[in-house]
């Protein structure tokens, strides 16, 4: 009766384990956006991540105007930024991103010279996404990132 147990015990812990360990970061498998309640300059940033496995596995963060153009892929303004800031958004959206994407969560992130504003806008924008994927809340949540 004692090996029947021991066997029964021996088979079930693995599941036991597993069951105990669980998502770790309360993250729920789904897609967030948190997004930003105004206009700023013209551009409305965004943030967007991907849960899979309790973990995030992809992340945009960028702004678009009103007509829904992509800050990134905006040339003029990016060389205008570039030579007057030494960044510009493809360089520090990519790089806050990876940041999140890499620590799997916002805390540590350092601010990318020249992007200081849009540094306050992600950590906003990065926390209120974080907080709607832990809740499993699939709705776009706008957040006040003025600073």
């Amino acid at each position: 009766m004692k090996r029947i147990l021991l066997g029964i015990l021996l088979l079930l812990f693995p599941f036991l384990f597993l069951t105990a360990c669980g998502n770790s970061t309360g993250l729920k498998d789904g897609y967030y956006t948190a997004q930003a309640a105004q206009f700023s300059h013209g551009w409305k940033e965004y943030v967007t991540i991907m849960v899979k496995g309790g973990s995030i596995v992809s992340v945009e963060y960028n702004a678009e105007n009103p007509s829904g153009f992509i800050k990134s892929w905006d040339n003029a303004y990016m060389q205008t930024m570039l030579h007057s800031s030494g960044t510009y958004p493809n360089e520090y959206t990519r790089y806050y991103a990876g940041q999140l994407l890499e620590d799997q969560n916002a805390d540590g992130i350092d601010a990318l010279s020249g992007a200081s504003s849009s540094y306050g806008s992600f950590q906003k924008l990065a926390a209120a996404v974080l907080e709607q994927a832990r809740q499993g809340d699939s709705d776009i949540v706008t957040v006040d990132t003025s600073h």
